[in-house]
């Protein structure tokens, strides 16, 4: 089982190599939506920079529908 954070990644990740694929990129904001309060955000950024998925995971902050408790 990987961590939420780890998925979020791999998404991105995934949706970068396909050329911009929509159902990665969106999967990857409904793992971050569902789990925002748990989310190690520190570790995202920085593997977001390592992989190379930084403007995706900027896009993908914006775009999200957060619901904080």
């Amino acid at each position: 089982m990987s961590r939420p954070e780890d998925t979020i990644l791999m998404k991105l990740r995934w949706a970068e190599m396909s050329g911009g694929s929509e159902r990665q990129f969106s999967d990857a904001r409904s793992v971050y939506e569902l789990q925002f309060n748990l989310l190690d955000l520190g570790y995202i950024d920085k593997w977001a920079s390592i992989l190379n998925v930084v403007d995706l995971w900027k896009r993908l902050k914006a775009e999200a529908q957060i619901v904080e408790e």
